[in-house]
């Protein structure tokens, strides 16, 4: 999305902070959708895309990350949280649907020559076992490796699928609470690394293979690359006209096609019945 694009969004929609009364979309008149910063971006294209289409309706998108999403439907704050991670047992009460499935893609400076890592590698550098690229193949430097903040739905999964339960991420990792922040400290550094959704990987990153299967849309969707994820909607019981429209509308066929040029796997799942 273009910076004038957000820009006009931002101006319709004002400004709000997740969980203030003010915000809600009972008291603005608007739809408030809320939560991952992976699934933010094309959240507002499509958001941006339904106002031009659905004349006096309003949609604000915000991030936060995923567990300040899924609060902020349970607590009315939204009534559409965003969730790149699968729900957690103690999250209950919410009705969730898939809406498209993301990547998560392990990024390097593409001066650095590291094209691919095995799950172990991987673990060992963010578990701070691994601490210099020689280790793995690549130049005598050490390794500078950012995560994500405690919520974020990409940390989540990326523990889940690649740290395991017994392993947990070092705490001297560079800590950053957005996919295009961690993107850009990568960019700039030829030492970092980080995981990022695929979907959000530009040509200023290099790509890097696990387990000998490179990321792409295609060995995401079947299934041959491992670290795929869903892209949740949440709604805290029946959806209101309002949201039932829209999220109806991230189904259309046109809606998932704009989903798979922005480098995201469209939802196989029907729109709600």
């Amino acid at each position: 999305m273009t910076p004038s694009g957000r820009a006009a969004l931002a101006a319709l929609a004002g400004v709000c902070l997740i969980g203030l009364p003010a915000c809600r979309p009972s008291q603005r008149g608007g739809l408030t959708v809320a939560g991952s910063t992976s699934l933010q971006p094309i959240a507002e294209l499509l958001a941006e895309r339904y106002m031009a289409t659905h004349p006096g309706a309003l949609v604000s998108v915000q991030g936060g990350g995923s567990s300040a999403g899924i609060r902020a439907v349970l607590s009315g704050a939204a009534e559409i949280g965003m969730s790149s991670r699968e729900l957690k047992p103690d999250e209950t009460g919410l009705d969730e649907f898939v809406m498209a499935r993301d990547a998560i893609a392990l990024i390097v400076n593409p001066s650095n020559p590291v094209r691919a890592l095995t799950r172990e590698q991987a673990r060992g550098i963010f578990s701070g076992r691994i601490r210099r690229w020689d280790e793995v193949g690549g130049p005598p430097h050490e390794i500078t490796f950012i995560t994500r903040e405690e919520g974020s739905g990409t940390r989540g999964a990326f523990e889940e699928m690649v740290m395991g339960k017994a392993t947990e991420i070092a705490p001297d990792g560079i800590v950053q609470d957005s996919t295009g922040a961690a993107r850009a400290i990568v960019a700039g550094d030829p030492n970092a690394i980080a995981y990022i959704s695929l979907g959000m990987a530009t040509p200023d990153v290099a790509v890097v293979a696990l387990d000998g299967v490179k990321p792409t849309e295609e060995s995401a969707a079947d299934g041959k690359y491992a670290l795929t994820r869903p892209f949740l909607m949440l709604t805290k019981g029946e959806p209101s006209p309002r949201a039932r429209a829209f999220l109806d509308f991230l189904m259309t066929p046109e809606s998932q096609a704009t989903v798979a040029e922005e480098g995201y796997i469209p939802a196989k799942a029907p729109a709600l019945p």
